[in-house]
């Protein structure tokens, strides 16, 4: 585990991915951190932390995995593998789902108080905290804790904080947001 660690510190790199369009139908991007999935080809000098990927040479597809679950492109979290960049509405191909659940929690307030009130109880069923900023938190958390127990604690904690609502990043179809993906029954089956 630690090897994999100090792997993410050492080769992490941003990549571009569309979060969706704004009014005027232009993309809206979000920069996300990826790791190179091992054997991925890359330039020399992509041992280098966190740079773009036009720094690294990233004009060809490579495998890649995502180090944290982004805030605002749906359908991903932590862990996944990706294609990038791609020919496509996404730029990216989703290759593998790592069995992690993307949660969004966003606040007209800022979350400072409500971070020190939920992520203790997110760890406590096997989460992380993936993104802590003013009016938004990302946790990461494994589908097979259940999605009532993760309800459960969204719900009881989100009560004290009115003006907040969290939504799944990974669970339904970013097309109309109500469809279920259900990648998780494979994984589900195999737990």
């Amino acid at each position: 585990m630690d090897h994999e660690n100090k792997d993410h510190e050492n080769q992490t790199l941003q990549i571009p991915l569309i979060a969706g369009y704004n009014d005027n139908d232009e993309p809206v991007v979000e920069q996300v951190t990826v790791v190179p999935v091992a054997g991925n080809e890359q330039t020399p000098g992509s041992q280098a932390r966190t740079q773009a990927p036009s720094q690294l040479g990233v004009e060809q597809p490579g495998e890649f995995r995502l180090v944290k679950s982004p805030a605002f492109v749906r359908g991903l979290a932590a862990d996944d593998r990706i294609r990038y960049p791609v020919e496509n509405a996404a730029t990216y191909d989703l290759l593998e789902h790592s069995g992690n659940l993307s949660i969004r929690v966003f606040s007209k307030h800022n979350t400072e108080e409500l971070d020190q009130a939920l992520t203790p109880e997110i760890e406590l069923i096997d989460g992380r905290i993936d993104i802590s900023s003013p009016g938004l938190l990302v946790y990461t958390i494994h589908v097979s804790i259940g999605f009532q127990k993760i309800e459960d604690v969204l719900q009881k904690t989100l009560a004290r904080f009115p003006d907040t609502l969290w939504f799944y990043g990974n669970v339904y179809d970013p097309a109309d947001g109500v469809t279920p993906l259900n990648w998780w029954q494979d994984i589900a089956q195999s737990v």
